[in-house]
């Protein structure tokens, strides 16, 4: 295996463990860290709950408490995200505990676009004499989609869940739907759940479902996101309300927003253009007549319709089947904003 080969592999490793932050390391962005010396693993981190203490302070502490204050000396630092360059009340700037740590070499799987660290960290680590890498991994870029969404468009990255039948529809005509999916389904979804900081649905399906969602898996209950709808009217208590889809630029703190119930909702952010990721849990029946899974989203002609999903994963969950889709990269860019301060 070629060397970068390999680190892009201990790149892909930091990206699995950075997802053990979310969503609790909120404000901040989850990241991972592992540290390699002479090939073994020494030490690993990831975000902790509050943002606070970063990936690489964690993995740097697990190095010392098994191996003493320069056992990383030497070492490769495997990072999905630029060591912060910032100083902060809650904590020194990574850039500075990784340049004195002695590291031979830091692999960076994703530059940071806060201009307060933006090429900054890796530079300080640089001048230490230390071999500073930017390794541009796409599995570590997806464990940061929300915080990169929010840094470069001022928004969150927003994934529509839809449960399906075979012809398309949530729900009987009276809006019975309980249950579409199978239970290995659910049980996906509400994994899923547990990974966003918000979830929003329409004011009808509030109205008719009083949903509670939360997450309903052993050991995640805790993990519940906030909870928005999206009406002009108000709102019961516990509830958030967004006017329309372009209220979500002028949140914060919300990284990762999935809207999960509710054709006219789905379809008011997909005719806005503010969908970055679909999952379509599609299950082997068919209802006929019944409400279809999304409303008028405006296009005029089916040519408007093609290039802008390509399918990104594609699993069988008991019964059911589970397809991902992610915007096209041309459809990305959007206008930048910037309205959080991690630290």
């Amino acid at each position: 295996m070629s060397a970068a080969a390999d680190d892009a592999r201990w790149l892909a490793a930091a990206a699995r463990l950075a997802a053990r932050g979310l969503p609790l390391s909120r404000p901040n962005p989850a990241v991972g860290a592992i540290i390699l010396r002479e090939g073994r693993v020494i030490g690993r981190g990831w975000t902790q709950p509050g943002g606070r203490p970063h990936a690489e302070a964690m993995a740097l502490t697990a190095v010392a408490q098994t191996g003493g204050g320069k056992a990383a000396r030497g070492g490769t630092l495997y990072v999905t995200l630029e060591p912060c360059a910032h100083a902060s009340p809650r904590g020194p700037a990574c850039a500075d505990l990784v340049a004195a740590a002695g590291l031979a070499r830091v692999v960076i799987g994703c530059e940071d676009p806060d201009p307060r660290t933006a090429g900054q960290g890796a530079a300080r680590i640089r001048a230490t004499g230390a071999e500073v890498i930017l390794l541009p991994a796409p599995e570590a870029t997806a464990s940061l989609a929300g915080y990169l969404a929010l840094r470069r468009r001022g928004r969150p990255y927003v994934t529509l869940k839809l449960a399906l039948s075979l012809d398309g529809c949530i729900a009987l005509a009276d809006g019975s739907s309980q249950w579409i999916t199978g239970p290995a389904a659910r049980a996906h979804g509400h994994a899923l759940r547990a990974r966003q900081d918000a979830i929003l649905v329409g004011g009808a399906t509030l109205r008719a479902d009083q949903p509670r969602l939360d997450v309903r898996l052993p050991g995640l209950e805790a993990r519940g996101p906030q909870r928005l709808v999206l009406t002009r009217g108000s709102v019961p208590e516990g509830w958030t309300g967004l006017p329309d889809p372009q209220a979500i630029f002028a949140m914060t703190g919300i990284q990762y927003l999935m809207i999960e119930g509710g054709a006219g909702a789905a379809a008011a952010f997909l005719a806005a253009d503010l969908v970055d990721r679909l999952v379509i849990y599609r299950a082997p029946i068919l209802v006929g007549g019944g409400k279809p899974g999304l409303a008028d989203i405006g296009l005029t002609t089916l040519g408007a319709a093609h290039d802008r999903w390509r399918l990104a994963d594609h699993r069988r969950l008991g019964v059911d089947a589970l397809d991902v889709y992610e915007r096209m990269p041309k459809l990305q860019a959007q206008a930048s904003g910037m309205i959080c301060s991690p630290e």
